[in-house]
């Protein structure tokens, strides 16, 4: 079983002192594993369409996103984004980095 585990970045230290909009969606932890995907074909495609789901409405979802870029997360749906789309995220930074500097 794998775990988001909430940071101060991501969630608060606690929920009666934070209004709930501030929450990240993944901070339910019966949701944990719907963010972490067995691959990313047939089944698991569904699983990853809920994730978005749920980020699509998460008030975290840029910081994420662009944490998750930063930090080179390999695995799961952050910020909305699957691990493929990431991926073609950072190639494409990669190559326009690459055309900037020629």
């Amino acid at each position: 079983m794998k775990f988001i585990v909430p940071t101060r970045r991501y969630a608060p230290t606690s929920t009666k002192t934070a209004p709930e909009q501030s929450r990240p969606a993944c901070a339910n932890p019966a949701d944990a594993d719907l963010f972490f995907p067995n691959g990313n074909t047939g089944p698991a495609l569904l699983q990853i369409a809920e994730a978005k789901r749920l980020c699509s409405v998460c008030p975290q979802l840029v910081q994420c996103g662009n944490d998750a870029l930063e930090r080179g997360e390999e695995y799961g749906v952050w910020g909305g984004l699957s691990e493929d789309e990431r991926s073609a995220l950072g190639r494409r930074t990669v190559c326009d980095q690459l055309l900037g500097a020629a």
